[in-house]
C-alpha cells in the first residue's frame, strides 16, 4: 500500500496543494528554485484596485470545469521521500460530489490496486496481496497530508483550483501573468494566471498553521479545449513536510459527461484489515 499516496494526487493534480507559512517553508521553496514568486505589493484601497482583484477573480471561476461525469487514462512518474522513483499508469473515473474511482497497474499492465472513494469512505483493493482496507474518508488527509474531502479531491484531479479563498489581500502583475494572493481557513495560496488567457499556470500554497512544516507547489501546461472545457494534460505536484512527495502526471485520454461504472468487488478470498 506505499504507492497509495501518489493514487490519490492523481491530479491532472498536480493540483492540490499545502503549505505552511514559516520561515523555514519559505527557505526550503526558495532552496528548490521551483516557485517563481515576484513581490508582491499590498494592496491599495482604491477603486482601481479592487475592480482588478475582482474582475479576475471571477474570471477564475469562470474557467473551472463543470461536470456530470469524468474519466481518464493517466501516465504517473512518483518520487517518493526515499528517492526512489516509480512509474504507473492510472484509469480515474468520478461522478460528481458521489464517487471517486482509482484503477493502478504497472509496467506489465497488471492492476495492482484499485479505490473507491465517497464523500465518507475510502475503500481499496490490494490485488497484489489480497487485501481489502476499508478507511474513513479521513484516509485521505492521511496519505496525502492535505485536508482534502471528495469534493476537493475531484477539483484537484480535474485541474480546477483548489483551497482558493475570496480574500485576495494582494496582487502582482507581469507583461504575461497575474498574481492573487488569498488567505483561506487553512492556506495562504498564491495563485497564477496567464494574462490574455486567463488559465492556471500554477498554485502555491503555505498553511497558515505554522506548527507544521509543509508546502505544496501546483503547475498546470499544456491545456486543451475538449467539449467546452480548458483542460491541462499535464501537471506536477511537489509536496514538502517531514517528507517530500513529487509526482508528474500526463493525462493520455479523457473525457466528459459519458456513462461510467465503478466497479469494486470484494473476493471472497482477501484479508480485511
Amino acid at each position: 500500500m506505499k504507492g497509495f499516496g501518489f493514487i490519490i494526487f492523481i491530479s491532472a493534480v498536480v493540483m492540490l496543494c499545502s503549505c505552511r507559512s514559516t520561515k523555514k517553508i519559505q527557505e526550503a521553496i526558495n532552496k528548490k528554485d521551483t516557485v517563481i514568486v515576484n513581490p508582491v505589493p499590498v494592496i491599495n484601497p482604491h477603486d482601481d484596485s479592487i475592480s482588478f482583484i475582482k474582475d479576475n477573480y471571477r474570471l477564475i471561476l469562470n474557467n473551472r470545469i463543470n461536470f456530470k461525469t469524468f474519466s481518464a487514462k493517466v501516465d504517473i512518474d512518483y518520487e517518493d521521500a526515499s528517492g526512489k522513483k516509480n512509474n504507473v499508469n492510472a484509469h480515474i473515473r468520478m461522478y460528481k460530489d458521489s464517487v471517486i474511482w482509482v484503477s493502478v497497474t504497472g509496467i506489465l499492465g497488471i492492476e495492482g490496486l484499485r479505490a473507491l472513494i465517497t464523500a465518507d469512505s475510502v475503500k481499496l483493493l490490494d490485488k497484489q496481496n489480497k487485501i481489502y482496507i476499508p478507511r474513513s474518508v479521513s484516509y485521505l488527509q492521511e496519505v496525502t497530508a492535505l485536508p482534502l474531502d471528495l469534493s476537493s479531491l475531484q477539483d484537484l484531479l480535474l485541474g480546477n483550483p483548489v483551497f482558493l479563498d475570496s480574500n485576495i489581500v494582494s496582487y502582482s502583475r507581469t507583461p504575461n501573468t497575474i498574481s492573487l494572493l488569498s488567505n483561506g481557513d487553512f492556506f495562504k495560496n498564491l495563485f497564477t494566471i496567464g494574462e490574455s488567457d486567463k488559465l492556471m499556470y500554477s498554485c502555491k500554497l503555505d498553511d497558515l498553521d505554522g506548527f507544521r512544516n509543509r508546502t505544496c507547489y501546483l503547475t498546470y501546461v499544456n491545456y486543451e479545449n475538449k467539449k467546452g472545457c480548458n483542460f491541462p494534460t499535464e501537471r506536477t505536484i511537489s509536496v514538502s513536510e517531514k517528507k517530500k512527495l513529487d509526482l508528474k502526471l500526463e493525462f493520455r485520454q479523457y473525457d466528459f459527461n459519458e456513462t461510467l461504472s465503478f466497479p469494486f468487488n470484494i473476493p471472497k478470498n482477501y484479508t480485511r484489515n
